[in-house]
């Protein structure tokens, strides 16, 4: 009998291990340098690296460049989350409507760039973003519209990241919100239009409350994705310019990598965590109350 109820943990053993060995002891690790000055010299020799306490955390209290990171970080999540969480809703609605054909076309389409590689769609959207040559800014000319300069100006570059950023992903979520349609009842949208509810109130009263759970799940892995732009401003931009798409990771990759403070670097990665920690738990209290 302790062989039969010993065998599933015997079976996780090596999973539950490499996850230990691979993620909790480097978290930890990570953890432990925060509070020390860890930078290049410390790699070869771990004694040259000093406990400091809460000093790297107080540090970025008067750090400007870290607000200005952990601003333009929230401006991407805020702007880019829910634009991308409505997108995708609404493609994964029309192609679940029986008016569409072809579906399976549609969806390899809109699917495509999630598995596209990252480095190659932005080197293209910087080619679509040039302020002489760029395609965006040819049919802006049909308009009457002067060519902006999209990510050289510090106005317009982020938003220009964003942009990319919603087409690259929505994707992947319109997949997961077509599931969950996929498994709400059709005898409610009967019940409904036979109670003469017209499209809008069968939406509102019906696929919104059906889709919680498949939103929420949505929101939150949208949200943590989102709070770690890196590649799209670091190909595109480099976080200029005058850092106006500088994000949270990419400075905690500069202070680490270009610059050695490995410290420094894991502090933001655990002030970056708490961020992230509480959004999650915010996202979960607003599901769970009665007037969400």
């Amino acid at each position: 009998m302790r062989i039969r109820y010993s065998a599933p943990y015997l079976f996780l053993t090596p999973a539950l291990t490499a996850i230990f060995v691979f993620f909790f002891i480097p978290v930890i690790a990570a953890f432990v340098i925060s509070f020390t000055d860890f930078d290049i010299y410390a790699i070869n020799n771990f004694g040259t690296a000093r406990f400091i306490g809460f000093d790297n955390y107080k540090a970025l209290i008067n750090d400007q460049l870290f607000w200005t990171s952990l601003k333009n970080t929230f401006y991407f999540v805020i702007a880019a989350g829910p634009l991308s969480i409505a997108i995708s809703l609404g493609a994964a609605i029309l192609l679940s409507s029986k008016l569409v054909r072809l579906k399976p076309l549609f969806r390899l389409t809109y699917f495509l760039p999630v598995v596209t590689t990252l480095v190659a769609v932005a080197i293209v959207w910087r080619f679509i973003y040039h302020p002489r040559f760029g395609i965006l800014n040819y049919f802006l000319e049909f308009f009457g519209i002067n060519p902006i300069d999209w990510l050289g100006d510090p106005n317009w570059a982020m938003p220009a990241i964003i942009l990319m950023a919603v087409w690259k992903n929505f994707g992947y979520n319109m997949i997961i919100f077509i599931a969950g349609l996929q498994n709400i009842p059709e005898d409610l949208y009967e019940a409904a239009t036979i109670d003469g509810a017209n499209g809008w109130q069968k939406f509102k009263k019906i696929t919104l409350p059906m889709l919680a759970p498949t939103t929420l799940f949505i929101s939150i892995i949208t949200m943590i994705g989102f709070f770690q732009l890196f590649a799209e401003p670091y190909v595109m931009t480099q976080g200029g310019p005058l850092n106006s798409t500088l994000s949270i990771v990419q400075y905690m990759y500069q202070e680490g990598f270009r610059w050695w403070n490995m410290g420094y670097s894991a502090a933001i990665a655990f002030v970056l965590f708490l961020i992230i920690f509480t959004g999650t738990l915010i996202q979960f209290k607003l599901q769970k109350s009665p007037e969400a």
